[in-house]
């Protein structure tokens, strides 16, 4: 029951929720002020009046500076990693959590009550129990708890979503109830009536939740950093999920681009965590244990450069916080100077010796190199001593040039200056590398210019995504009690119950029953007294007497109507409306002056349709046809593809869950 999967209480105030509700202030503010810009520009080009035209341009300029200084504000709360962090981090570099998105809170009672009663014809107000724990489930998905847990209430939730589309959102009328979520970089809100925002917004919360698991675990321990790794590739997943099955998304957060990016990041961290656990038993001070920790250090460095360049692609770079392209920057110099370091300590500190296998230490080398220093080969470097001290400083020179450009890095992100831990690591690196300069000074240093290669990257252990179990979880139905969801949902309709009188002629009710639950009448007799009554081919019963049987199949209907005497009983029934709705709408957006055509609505379509045969699709003409008039015989139709009932029709695919990108011609039009 979802009562254990309560979330932290909203008002408590631990870190992370002093950091939400500030985030929640600071987006209310940049609407006031986004609200002010609008009206400002709408009055800029309304008057004619230069007098009122400057006062208008003084009043703009206040609210950009403003709004320039709260989203300064809400990019330094983004930053804010040490919430994330394990409390008793004390050696390990700083981690990027993925903040949660906010959301209003949404009323669901009136509009489902209504939908109940007009839709399903029955009584309004007895659903409200189950329409209170829906709201409390979701209330509760606004704080979920940072573990596990959380995120199985967030699945939970995420579940109900589809069973609750089908109850209550009709593909042919909007439901009144908006769904209203902030970016979570720009904090612009953004509202929706249809429940593709919602399921896209708890996605994106699974992953930035299990982010938030990853940077809070004990990297000083095995198991924490095993939890570490699973959780990033886990958030990685969840994100690879969302770009792929909401790609319409009007958010800015879960834009293609966007996402791309924090799937890289979410997979570097993952990648970090996986150094770290090799390095964290001790590296042993052996040729080809410093090589391989050398090539893994490298690969980190250069899957941080690839995320750092992504984040500073336009448009991402305009609204990915500093911090966290600095702190890519930092990490892929701070790694790559690792990995010189430790190819310096292999050749500095270890001598060929004759124990030692000549063919595999030059072939070890050989493979760390994208090519060798001029006029050198790997034997020379590994056998000659000076070759091998020359070669090993060049690496250190590298070493030490990396760790000061991190350094540099870090000094002019004033966001990072808070994190004296990423400073001391830094600094204390950099400090190694000079004392392991300095034991091998000597005095022909000045004639040295060799520069050290680069080292080729190469990992044991890739990071990968993973998609969790738990973005799916079994639930059960709140509305149930409405009856089978292939039957009793928005799309299809059907008539107010009716009560008809049965009475049976020598034991023959005049009609069958097929089907699973709901049971529907068949060979029905137009002459028996409840054909007279008004009972029709193909009505559901939903109650026989006082019993309730829409979740009943057929056994257990017959068992009730097996012994109605001659008094008979009264059955409740409803039939089925027409479900061939309408042709959608044709409406016509204009994108670059091409008008482009679109329907609103997919062709209706019901799972169950057990027989093909009796599911026609109403053809109407469609604009393209109109000009092949002269064209073609039969030119007021245009005909679908042919039919296939494997379910692999066209118009049986569900809609595109976000209005597609043609149907928008500017993004101002979303919002």
């Amino acid at each position: 029951d979802y009562e254990t999967g309560e979330g932290c209480n909203p008002f408590a105030q631990t870190g992370r929720s002093k950091l939400q509700n500030k985030r929640a202030s600071l987006n209310q503010q940049i609407i006031k002020q986004m609200r002010m810009r609008a009206g400002a520009e709408n009055l800029l080009k309304a008057t004619s009046n230069n007098k009122v035209k400057e006062m208008v341009l003084l009043e703009l300029s206040y609210v950009n500076s403003n709004l320039q200084l709260l989203t300064g504000q809400l990019e330094g709360l983004n930053s804010s990693v040490e919430v994330y962090q394990n409390t008793q981090e004390t050696a390990n570099i700083p981690l990027i959590a993925l903040g949660l998105k906010e959301t209003k809170e949404v009323d669901f009672s009136t509009p489902f009550k209504d939908f109940i009663l007009e839709h399903y014809s029955e009584d309004r107000n007895s659903f409200e129990d189950e329409i209170a724990d829906l709201m409390d489930l979701r209330q509760a998905c606004r704080t979920p708890s940072r573990n596990e847990v959380g995120v199985e209430l967030l699945a939970k939730y995420y579940s109900h979503l589809p069973l609750i589309e089908s109850r209550f959102f009709s593909p042919s009328r909007q439901t009144g109830i908006f769904f209203t979520w902030y970016d979570s970089f720009t904090g612009v809100p953004l509202c929706q009536q249809n429940l593709s925002l919602e399921k896209a917004s708890i996605l994106f919360n699974m992953a930035a939740l299990y982010s938030q698991i990853g940077t809070r675990s004990d990297r000083q321990t095995i198991s924490g950093l095993e939890e570490a790794i699973s959780s990033f590739q886990k958030a990685a997943g969840i994100l690879n999920h969302l770009k792929e099955t909401f790609t319409h998304t009007p958010s800015y957060d879960m834009s293609p681009a966007m996402l791309s990016m924090l799937i890289r990041m979410m997979l570097a961290q993952a990648q970090e965590c996986l150094f770290e656990k090799t390095a964290l038993p001790g590296i042993r001070n052996q040729f080809y244990s410093l090589m391989k920790m050398a090539q893994e250090a490298a690969k980190v460095s250069e899957i941080y450069d690839q995320v750092h360049q992504s984040m500073i692609q336009m448009p991402i770079k305009d609204n990915v916080p500093l911090f966290w392209s600095t702190m890519s920057q930092v990490k892929a110099n701070h790694y790559r100077s690792m990995a010189h370091y430790f190819v310096a300590s292999a050749l500095l500190d270890h001598q060929l010796s004759p124990s030692d296998d000549e063919d595999q230490q030059e072939k070890t080398l050989s493979q760390v190199y994208d090519r060798i220093p001029e006029g050198r080969s790997p034997l020379d470097i590994l056998k000659k001593k000076d070759e091998r001290q020359c070669v090993g400083k060049a690496h250190i020179r590298r070493a030490i040039l990396g760790h000061e450009e991190a350094l540099r890095i870090y000094s002019l992100c004033h966001n990072l200056n808070k994190l004296e831990i990423l400073q001391d690591i830094l600094k204390a690196s950099h400090q190694r590398s000079l004392n392991k300069f300095s034991e091998h000074e000597d005095e022909d240093e000045f004639t040295d210019y060799t520069e050290a290669p680069d080292i080729i990257s190469k990992t044991e252990h890739k990071a990968e995504m993973e998609v969790p179990a738990t973005t799916k979880v079994k639930v059960i139905d709140f509305f149930q009690r409405l009856g089978p969801l292939s039957v009793f949902s928005a799309k299809q309709r059907w008539t107010a119950p009716r009560t008809i009188q049965l009475q049976p002629q020598d034991r023959d009710l005049g009609f069958t029953l097929k089907g699973e639950s709901p049971v529907q009448v068949v060979s029905l007799d137009p002459l028996c007294p409840a054909a007279a009554d008004g009972l029709k081919e193909g009505d559901y019963i939903v109650a026989v007497g006082d019993t309730e049987c829409k979740w009943m199949g057929v056994s257990e209907v017959m068992r009730l109507l097996k012994d109605v005497d001659e008094e008979g009983i009264e059955i409740q029934v409803v039939s089925m409306m027409d479900t061939n709705p309408p042709m959608p709408t044709k409406s016509a957006t204009f994108c670059g002056n091409l008008p482009k055509t679109y329907s609103m609505i997919c062709l209706g379509y019901d799972d169950n349709d057990k027989n093909p045969k009796s599911h026609k699709v109403t053809k109407k003409s469609s604009f393209l046809s109109w000009g092949l008039k002269n064209k073609l015989k039969s030119a007021s139709t245009l005909s679908l593809p042919t039919a296939d009932h494997s379910g692999t029709l066209p118009w049986n695919k569900p809609c595109p869950t976000f209005p597609s990108s043609s149907s928008y011609n500017n993004d101002s039009s979303l919002y």
